[in-house]
């Protein structure tokens, strides 16, 4: 071997070194991966449950859907192994988790007696969600870490889940009353809401965190104590706040003149021209890091 070709490969290493390139083996990419699986599986499971009549067993799959997503960009950070594939592979999972499954359940469990005014709901939703995952890849860079900018897809999809187990375990009938029109109106406001620029909390406000640990634990303990005393009320009472914070606090700014968050604002109006730009190039293999879409 000429001297030539060793000093070559002896600079392509130490390139790779200073890059980071090459520290996380490839067999660490599988691992956020499988939790993109079990989160792609969990949506299927609840489709077939939902296609079979099991109605709360298809809710709770897209609340182990949500675990599972959040699992697999916390894997990929912990581990190193964020990838553009990942990225992708994660919000095609998310699309038919928090997309399809919860766009069929409410359908088949009270949307089907309207016709094509139901499956219209449905669709309307599913592919609101689908857009809501895209401007996500495409503002990831730009977006404000305090702020979502719509509300986020699962949010969506836990906010249907948790009205499908809440109205199951209060024995609520949904046909020949008035919950029904409710619920056709329900979804297409999740759908209008996750593609609109309504500002939803993100809690990624790691400073509070770091500056309060304990506190934070203190709150942790406090919230699944909560939910404890009836899952399936509290967290239909919780989700329902969270969707109706975002029109809440665009309604308060608004009246106070305050607006949308500088931040959310340049992310907005960033994100045409930064499809190209915004994307890092990354090892094609791995989960990617994501919080919630």
């Amino acid at each position: 071997m000429s001297a030539e070709v060793k000093k070559r490969r002896s600079r392509r290493k130490r390139w790779r070194r200073l890059s980071g390139e090459g520290e996380v083996h490839r067999g660490t990419y599988i691992f956020p991966n499988l939790f993109t699986t079990a989160n792609l599986f969990s949506g299927f499971y609840g489709i077939v449950n939902a296609v079979n009549g099991y109605f709360e067993m298809a809710a709770l799959a897209v609340f182990f859907s949500c675990v599972f997503d959040i699992l697999d960009g916390q894997v990929a950070r912990l581990t190193r192994a964020t990838s553009r594939f990942g990225v992708e592979y994660d919000s095609l999972a998310d699309l038919v988790a928090f997309g399809v499954a919860p766009g069929l359940l409410i359908y088949l469990m009270a949307l089907r007696p309207y016709g094509r005014l139901g499956w219209l709901a449905a669709f309307v939703f599913m592919a609101c969600g689908a857009l809501r995952l895209a401007r996500f890849n495409v503002q990831v860079e730009t977006a404000s870490k305090k702020y979502f900018t719509g509300l986020p897809i699962p949010g969506g999809a836990l906010m249907i889940a948790s009205t499908v187990l809440f109205l199951n375990h209060s024995d609520i009938m949904v046909t020949k009353s008035f919950i029904g029109p409710v619920l056709l109106t329900l979804t297409y406001l999740l759908g209008f809401f996750m593609v609109s620029t309504l500002p939803y909390n993100s809690f990624k406000d790691f400073e509070v965190i770091k500056a309060k640990p304990s506190f934070v634990v203190f709150g942790v303990i406090l919230f699944v104590s909560i939910i404890a005393v009836s899952p399936h009320h509290m967290l239909f009472l919780m989700l329902t706040v969270y969707t109706a914070s975002g029109p809440v606090r665009w309604i308060i700014w608004r009246v106070t003149g305050k607006g949308n968050p500088p931040e959310t604002a340049a992310a907005v109006s960033a994100a045409a021209p930064q499809v190209e730009s915004s994307e890092p190039e990354q090892n094609p293999e791995g989960a990617g890091p994501k919080d919630s879409q």
